[in-house]
Formats: C-alpha cells, sequence, structure tokens
C-alpha cells in the first residue's frame, strides 16, 4: 500500500533515494509494526485547553434513535461522557437551578407584574401564572438578542420560521423547548410527554407543532467546504416545513420502532416472537434477526397494500444484512407488522422537525459563542439576574460582527463536522488504521490551502483592526481555529507515516503563526526539535562545510538546540511544557560538548521527587448498610465477620488525633472525646502538631490568591468577553485565549507578585470588596484574610509568581490536581532589634491512603510546584489500628 501526501512528486522529489534512519529512532527495528502501535479502544482523555467541539449527541436523525422514556433499571447502560459547560456559564456565578429556584423565579415575575397594577396585567397579559416559564423565557431571550444584532446571518426562509415561531401558542412553544432541551433527535412518546401543570392543552399544542407551514424560497445557497463529504441531509428549509414529525408519517421501519420500546414492553414482544437475550440490546438484536429470518407469522391474508406505504426495514440494513439475504417471503410485510404492533403499543410520538432543531442549534451558537449548551445554560442567566448578588464593575459588550457573514457562519459549522470526523477516526473508536488514517490525511490535504487563506486573512484583521487583544475571543468562532485542530491532527498522521520532510514543514507553519491554538505551541516545538535532532539531516540540506554525515547530524542538532531555545523564550508557550523543553537542551549541550561556561543552567528548576510522610490512625470499619436490596438482604446483621477492606478509590473513616472539648450540659464539666473525620482531615491534624497551619483546600486557595492577585485584570475591558452584567469573570478566562490578550498585564502583574508585592495586592481587593462579598471566579470569602496575607508573606515571591502563571496560561484545565492539603508556617519577626526569628515555609501535600495512585494531572501539579521549588509531601496515612463498628 502506498501512502502519498497530497504533493507525491514535489515531496519524492525532495526526498530522492531510500535513505537509512538513525538507530535511535528505531525504525528499522523488526519488533515495532509500521503501523502504529496505540492503546485500547477507548477514548482518548485530552488534558488540553477548552476546544469547540461537536457533541455525538446532535447527530442526525437516522444516527440517533433512543428511547423516549427511562428504561427499566435491569438494562445495560453505557456511562455518559462528562457535559462540558459553555464559557457562559462558567463566567456566571453557581447558582441553584432545580425546581425550587425555578418556582422562585415565576413567583417573581408575578410579583414584578403585580406592581404594574391589575388593570396593565390583564390588559397588556405579559404574565399570567401557568402561560409563562423561564424556560421559554430564556429561550426568547437568546432568540430576540440574536436576532436584534446578527439578523444577517439568517436568510427570508430563516425569518419567516422565527415568525411562526412567534405567532405559536405559549404552550406550544413550552413544549418545544422542553423537547428541544433533551438534544437528542428521538423520537418521544405522546402519553408520557407530562407537563400537564404547564400544559393544559396537550393535542392543540403538538398539532400547532406539527402542522406544515410553506416557506419562501431560501436566498441563499449551502456552499461547499473544505474536508466535508456532503451537506448533511435534512437539515436544510425546504419549501415548508413543521416545528415536529408525526410518527404515523414517518416511522416505517423496524429498527426505528423498536427502539421506541420499554425493556418490559420489549420482552412481551419478544417472548411472542420466541427470542431471548440478557438486556435490551440483545433482545432487540435477537429480535430483528428473528424478524428477518422468519418466514411464517401470520401473513398469510397480508395483501401487498397493506404495507405499500412501508420500506423494507431501512434502519436494519447495517449489522443484520447478512441474516436477511436470501430470506423466502417478504421482510417488508413482516416487518410492518411488528411496526404496527409496536406503534399501537406505544401510541403517538412526536419528534422535533430536524432542520427547525438544527436552525435553532445554530441560533444557540451564535447567542452563547460555543457549540455546548445545556438546560443549565438556558436558565442560569436569567435566575442570576434575580439573585441579591454584587458583580464588580466592568463595561458590557458584545459584538455584533462575531461572524462576519453566513457563509462563514454555515463554514464554521461544517467545520465542526468534519473535526468530528477526524475526532471519531483518532479519539473515539480506538486503534486507527491504516485505511482510517489515509481518510485523515485526505482531509487534512483539503483543508490545509483554505487554512492557509484564512491564517493570512486574520492575520491581515490583526494587523490593520485589532489592536488591544480583543481579537483573541472571537477568533475561536473562526473556522480557521478548527482547521488549526485539523492541521494538528494531520500532522500527527505525518508522523505515523513518517512522512517527516512534511511533518517538519506544517509544524514550522504552525509555528509561524500565534493567533490560533497558542497552547499547544509548547508541543509543536518539542516535536519539531524531535526532528531536527534525528532527521532532518536526511532531508534537508546543511551547509556546504558539512562533508560527511557526523556533520549533517551536528549541524541538525544545533538547529534543534535552537528550537528548544526559542520554545522556552517564547512567551506563549505554557509552563508545562519548559520541562521537557529543558532537558532536550541539556542533552543536546552534552552532545553537542558546548562548553560548560555556555550551556544553560536549569538548576533552579529542576524537578525533585516529593518527600514522604507516614502519618498513623485509626481507621473506622463499618459493614455495608442494610437496605432493602436483594444482597443485602441475604446478609446476617448480627454476623460476626470482619467487614472487608475499602475498595479502592472509596473514602474511609478515620478518628481525629485532635481531641475535642465539649461541656456536659448538666454538670456543667468540659469533656474530651474524640471525633470522626476524613483521611485529610486526620493528616491535618497531624500536620498541625508539627507546627503548620493549614487546609484541606485542594485547588481552592491557589484559586482564592489568583482572584486576590488579577481581580483587575480579570475585569479590565476588552470587547466580546463581558456580554452580561452577571460574570464573575471574562468569558475568554476558562480558554487559552486569556493569557495572549492580556500577556503584558499578565507578565506585569507576576513581576509585582515575584517582588514580594502579594500582600499589598491582597488587602487592597479585601478592603475594597470584601463588605459586598463581591463575586469572583474562584474567591471563598471564608478564608480569613489574616490567614491569606500570612501566606502571601510566606510564599516565596518567585514560586508563587510560577503557580499564577500556570493557572493564567490554563485556568480551566487546572483547578484539580493540586495537592489535598495547603500548609504554611508564617513568617514571624520578634524582638525589640527586629530580627527574624522565623522564615516563612510553605508545602502542599497530597495525602494517599491504601492502594491510591497519583493521577496525571496531580503529577502535573508536583512537578510545577517543585520546580518552583516549593516543598511538596506525600503523606500516607496507615492504620495503626482497625475499629470495626
Amino acid at each position: 500500500m502506498v501512502l502519498q501526501t497530497s504533493s507525491p512528486s514535489k515531496h519524492n522529489a525532495m526526498l530522492g533515494k531510500k535513505v537509512p534512519h538513525p538507530k535511535s529512532t528505531k525504525y528499522d527495528n523488526p519488533g515495532i509494526e509500521a503501523d502504529f502501535s496505540t492503546p485500547p479502544a477507548k477514548r482518548v482523555k485530552r488534558d488540553t485547553p477548552a476546544e469547540t467541539h461537536v457533541s455525538p449527541k446532535k447527530g442526525w436523525h437516522n444516527n440517533v434513535v433512543p428511547d423516549s422514556d427511562a428504561d427499566s433499571e435491569d438494562e445495560d447502560l453505557e456511562e455518559q461522557p462528562r457535559e462540558r459547560r459553555t464559557d457562559l456559564e462558567s463566567a456566571l456565578p453557581p447558582i441553584q437551578s432545580d425546581k425550587e429556584a425555578i418556582e422562585a423565579y415565576e413567583a417573581t415575575r408575578a410579583a414584578e407584574q403585580a406592581e404594574d397594577g391589575a388593570k396593565d396585567r390583564l390588559g397588556e397579559r405579559k404574565w399570567v401564572k401557568g402561560k409563562s416559564s423561564i424556560y421559554v423565557d430564556a429561550f426568547n431571550l437568546a432568540l430576540e438578542t440574536v436576532l436584534e444584532d446578527e439578523a444577517h446571518l439568517f436568510d427570508e426562509a430563516e425569518h419567516a420560521v422565527f415568525t411562526a415561531w412567534r405567532d405559536l401558542s405559549y404552550e406550544a412553544q413550552y413544549l418545544y423547548v422542553r423537547l428541544f432541551l433533551r438534544k437528542t433527535s428521538s423520537w418521544h412518546r405522546v402519553s408520557k410527554l407530562g407537563y400537564h401543570s404547564d400544559v393544559a392543552d396537550l393535542p392543540r399544542a403538538i398539532e400547532d407543532l406539527q402542522m406544515v407551514r410553506d416557506l419562501p424560497s431560501p436566498s441563499s445557497q449551502t456552499g461547499e467546504h473544505p474536508g466535508e463529504l456532503e451537506s448533511p441531509e435534512g437539515t436544510t428549509l425546504d419549501s415548508s416545513f413543521s416545528f415536529a414529525d408525526r410518527s404515523e408519517d414517518c416511522i416505517k421501519d423496524l429498527e426505528e420502532a423498536s427502539s421506541l420500546l420499554l425493556l418490559d414492553e420489549l420482552k412481551a414482544l419478544a417472548k411472542d416472537a420466541r427470542v431471548q437475550g440478557k438486556n435490551k440490546k440483545e433482545l432487540l438484536r435477537a429480535f430483528r434477526r428473528t424478524s428477518g429470518k422468519q418466514t411464517g407469522l401470520g401473513f398469510a391474508n397480508l395483501q401487498r397494500s397493506d404495507t405499500a406505504e412501508s420500506t423494507a426495514s431501512v434502519g436494519s440494513t447495517g449489522v443484520d444484512d447478512e441474516s436477511r439475504e436470501g430470506t423466502p417471503g417478504r421482510p417488508e410485510n413482516r416487518d410492518a407488522h411488528w411496526v404496527n404492533k409496536i406503534m399501537a403499543e406505544t401510541g403517538p410520538c412526536i419528534r422535533l422537525s430536524l432542520p427547525t432543531l438544527k436552525l435553532f442549534e445554530r441560533v444557540h451558537l451564535v447567542f452563547y459563542r460555543s457549540t455546548e449548551w445545556t438546560e443549565k445554560s438556558l436558565t442560569t442567566i436569567i435566575l442570576v439576574r434575580i439573585a441579591r448578588w454584587n458583580f464588580p464593575d466592568y463595561i458590557v459588550s458584545r459584538s455584533a460582527n462575531i461572524f462576519a457573514s453566513r457563509a462563514l457562519l454555515l463554514e464554521f459549522e461544517a467545520s465542526l463536522r468534519t473535526q468530528f470526523r477526524v475526532d471519531n477516526i483518532m479519539e473515539f473508536n480506538g486503534t486507527p488504521t491504516k485505511d482510517t488514517l489515509q481518510v485523515v490525511l485526505d482531509i487534512f490535504d483539503e483543508v490545509y490551502p483554505r487554512w492557509k487563506a484564512l491564517l493570512a486573512s486574520e492575520q491581515l484583521k490583526e494587523d490593520s483592526i485589532y489592536s488591544t487583544g480583543e481579537g483573541a475571543y472571537l477568533r475561536r468562532l473562526s473556522p480557521a481555529w478548527v482547521y488549526t485542530r485539523i492541521v494538528h491532527k494531520g500532522v500527527q498522521v505525518l508522523g505515523k507515516y513518517k512522512h517527516h520532510l512534511r511533518e517538519h514543514e506544517v509544524l514550522s507553519e504552525l509555528l509561524d503563526q500565534r493567533l490560533f491554538h497558542t497552547s499547544r505551541r509548547g508541543d509543536w516545538y518539542q516535536r519539531k526539535a524531535l526532528l531536527e535532532e534525528h532527521y532532518m539531516h536526511l532531508h534537508l540540506p546543511s551547509p556546504s562545510s558539512c562533508q560527511d554525515v557526523e556533520s549533517k547530524k551536528k549541524h541538525w542538532k544545533r538547529v534543534a538546540l535552537s528550537t528548544c531555545e526559542q520554545g522556552l523564550q517564547d512567551q506563549l508557550t505554557h509552563l508545562i511544557f519548559h520541562h521537557d523543553l529543558q532537558k532536550r537542551t541539556v542533552k543536546l549541550e552534552k552532545q553537542l560538548k558546548v562548553p560548560y561556561r555556555l550551556q544553560h543552567d536549569f538548576q533552579h528548576v529542576l524537578l525533585t521527587k516529593p518527600a514522604e510522610r507516614t502519618f498513623h490512625g485509626v481507621r473506622i470499619e463499618r459493614p455495608p448498610s442494610n437496605n432493602n436490596s436483594r444482597r443485602n438482604s441475604e446478609q446476617t446483621p448480627t454476623s460476626a465477620a470482619p467487614p472487608k477492606p475499602d475498595r479502592r478509590g472509596g473514602k474511609t473513616i478515620w478518628l481525629d488525633p485532635a481531641l475535642h472539648t465539649i461541656v456536659d450540659p448538666e454538670s456543667g464539666e468540659e469533656q474530651k472525646v474524640e471525633g470522626e473525620c476524613s483521611v485529610e482531615a486526620m493528616c491535618l491534624s497531624s500536620y498541625r502538631f508539627l507546627g503548620y497551619k493549614g487546609y484541606h483546600s485542594e485547588g481552592g486557595i491557589l484559586k482564592t490568591l489568583f482572584a486576590y492577585l488579577f481581580m483587575d485584570v480579570l475585569f479590565v475591558y476588552i470587547p466580546n468577553v463581558f456580554q452580561t452584567p452577571f460574570q464573575t469573570c471574562r468569558l475568554d478566562l476558562h480558554t487559552d485565549a486569556f493569557y495572549p490578550s492580556r500577556v503584558s498585564e499578565i507578565n506585569g502583574r507576576l513581576n509585582e507578585i515575584s517582588n514580594g508585592g502579594a500582600a499589598g495586592l491582597v488587602r487592597r481587593v479585601w478592603d475594597e470588596h470584601s463588605e459586598r462579598k463581591t463575586c469572583i471566579v474562584g474567591l471563598d470569602w471564608s478564608f480569613a484574610v489574616e490567614d491569606l496575607l500570612e501566606i502571601a508573606g510566606a510564599f516565596p515571591g518567585a514560586a508563587l509568581s510560577t503557580v499564577m502563571k500556570v493557572l493564567a496560561q490554563e485556568y480551566g484545565q487546572r483547578g484539580g490536581g493540586v495537592p489535598d492539603l495547603f500548609l504554611w508556617k508564617p513568617k514571624v519577626v520578634k524582638g525589640e532589634d527586629g530580627q527574624e526569628e522565623q522564615e516563612g515555609e510553605v508545602m502542599f501535600s497530597e495525602v494517599k491512603s491504601e492502594n491510591d495512585r497519583l493521577s496525571d494531572t496531580q503529577r502535573m501539579w508536583i512537578d510545577v510546584l517543585s520546580g518552583a521549588g516549593v516543598r511538596v509531601e506525600l503523606c500516607h496515612a496507615a492504620a495503626k489500628e482497625v475499629r470495626v463498628q
């Protein structure tokens, strides 16, 4: 199989004849396959800055047909991926969005309208109990906000849909929004919809949504986009539309109909068909297979006219085609029989029409500046409005030209679909094959020219229009942002196929641009230096003075050393990449025999292994709690057998070594008692015996310090990052657009912290905002200001500056993994002579009980803290006694 890049003749000419590879690369190792050994088939966890993704849930109708109702508890369910928060949701304060909060909102709306008087309320019908909902209000807020300033992104047909939406009754709007928030293009049984307290006339609301309406011809045409196979079928508006589909018109095949069944219903139907299975998935498979194999199921009297509108089981042509081939009889008739039987069981169903669903998803993309949104995203912005909280003073600015044109918006959507194709191959479906990797390479070749053109366009805007960093956040919604990520994935495939020359060229182009995915620059520098160290002497010309292979290798090692130095000097290279670049730098300097006086000295940031400490305590073991489950009912409560030790990762209970004092209410005497606590609290009490103060805060202390030290930087005016007056931070804080957009201010503040100014910054923010308890991201007002001032004084300035820089560069990704305990000894100055008697000390401690292991994020933080010169300990909790209760 011959694999080629987009310009095979050019690259073959440049590569010339086959040349041997260095032994250090293990290229010719017979034990290593040419295709690329990869981890087991599971999704690779990405610990990279927040990016824009297309959720697999948002597939087309023929890809997503889940149940509309909750399934039986006996069904095997796959673990759902963790929901990602939108930038807007991350910037709003945490708020309860449960039923009580919704009711409080409705009560507030009622009170506001009551103030206007009964006459105005009855005359204008602004708000009536049962005729308004936070869901509909939030949905309409998003729609009206977008149409107010960005109506140019939608054509005449789409505006006609919006007009029809406004003409819908409240109940129809409410039903649509509640189904819309489920975010799946699935069928829902009308009999199981509920919402009776909000929708009095459900059949009328369903009829309104399913009504077919005419549309004007759209003025815009869908263009072709690089890397996209074809426009998704059924997602564009036609001459007519409806807000929802009817099951009677759409469900014709057994595959789709059988997916509507609950487990108990499927069992009953399977019993009639005499099929078996352990769970719903197996039952469905066996049922469909049996339906295809059976030849006599009572269809003798069926006429062709009875099934004229049915299809030959379209949905079942994928998995079980082999079992249906060569089967005598008419499978469409057998399927039609079971479809009719299933639909009689389920009753009428409703599904949101895909073209209008995708249109409203586009509205939400424009409103939230994100492809991901949830029910909480929709309601939080309204709930925050009625909260009695104080927010910092800043200028609200929402750009109306985030998408310059409708064509650019459509291309952005298309680029997301292409990116999802790439991710499906590279990350979602296990080990890629040569064929699937070739697909990624083909997509890369298609995207590459368009990416280059958009890079030039964005750079022109950066040089001529943007002058204060406001373009950084907007660029995340450019097709070039998505294409850059696709190019990054394409580079990985080039490396797997050992197209090192092309890989080096593209890496150089990625590093030449400083607008997109700046958080990956450290990774690109590392890979580029590796290629130069091992391969480029084979592919690129060397100076004429380099006559033999060794001199060429030495030249390119010097180039690799220069690349490492550039990476370390690049302000946009995140600190988490510095250690690897420093290691490669030291290695290359030794290989090149650079004089010692000219070598780089990284002794001040060398990583040290964390010290280990063990605290012994008393652990409490309890037998499993008795409940009504079958498993526990068989256990004897009075069993004397000791309980099994806690499973890995389970919470353990310990006795607090610090005795608590209580007062006997009768005698008034003080008594010392033992208290139960977590393993972290037990270790914290033990550290206090050693003279430390501390908190079990994990990342809480660091985020609170960051809020104090960067408060004014967080809320300095930049267009587009403050879109509501209720934000606790800028929208871009949790993205990699924050650091480059304010790099000069951030570095200035880091220098101030490094020079010992942290305590003054903490005191200033406390004096200005503590009384109002201003909502600032990460700031926990429960920490005593005296403790924070002691910490700021004890924390070495350079070390605190380094830790704060990591948060500034990757706030959204580095909130987790911070060691459990934050400990300090304050700086003490006593005596008449004013001499210091105790230097301040700061220490982090990661508590590990039996069978605990460090995660990748925990190791990253230990490396960062150790490199900054902060003491880190691994604290092991050992049980000197186990008490069974």
